[in-house]
């Protein structure tokens, strides 16, 4: 049987039917952690990273309430308004040709990038340029940055910057109404 490489839209659709579920499906999630890996298998845990020096760890707490489900509904709803991001993704794209694909992605790619820009700070998690060289000290900050390749021994580590990763430095969605049903993302359109 022949491998037949997905489209360029394809993948697109893909990727984005993929962040969704990835964000709401844990199990999938470790399946894709496992895809990526080298071998197939659950990469280990990284070990915990002190502090720097002069801060204080943040406690973790004993048991944490399960995460509210209403800012990511909310965002999906944004998404899905201005990108009609659920439309695409749910859309059987197999029948259409590559161009006509493209163009929808570019309505899409669009909307979310107006959705993020009104509802979020973005900031890189890296100053560096990309391909650069780098050195990480001991104590680096393990949360914003994925060490790849061969990982052996303790920090100091030098690498090339292959992504400078995103950070939120702000998050502006707004209120919902009181007895807001969040699962309703998109409104069915009955027309009269």
């Amino acid at each position: 049987m022949t491998d037949i490489s997905p489209s360029l839209a394809a993948r697109i659709a893909l990727a984005f039917s993929s962040f969704f579920r990835i964000l709401g499906n844990a199990g999938f999630a470790a399946q894709v952690q496992r895809l990526g890996s080298a071998d197939g298998r659950t990469p280990p845990p990284m070990p915990p990273v002190p502090a720097p020096a002069g801060t204080a760890a943040a406690p973790t707490p004993a048991s944490a309430d399960p995460p509210s489900d209403d800012a990511a509904l909310q965002l999906l709803a944004l998404l899905q308004r201005e990108a009609r991001l659920i439309d695409f993704v749910e859309e059987d794209v197999a029948a259409y040709a590559d161009a006509e694909i493209g163009a929808a992605a570019r309505l899409v790619h669009d909307g979310c990038r107006k959705v993020l820009r009104e509802h979020f700070t973005l900031a890189p998690a890296r100053d560096e340029a990309e391909g650069s060289r780098i050195v990480l000290a001991p104590g680096f900050d393990a949360a914003a940055v994925r060490l790849t390749g061969n990982v052996s021994g303790n920090a100091p580590f030098r690498g090339t910057l292959g992504h400078r990763g995103w950070r939120v430095t702000s998050v502006r969605l707004p209120r919902l109404a009181p007895g807001h049903d969040a699962r309703i993302v998109a409104a069915a359109e009955v027309e009269l």
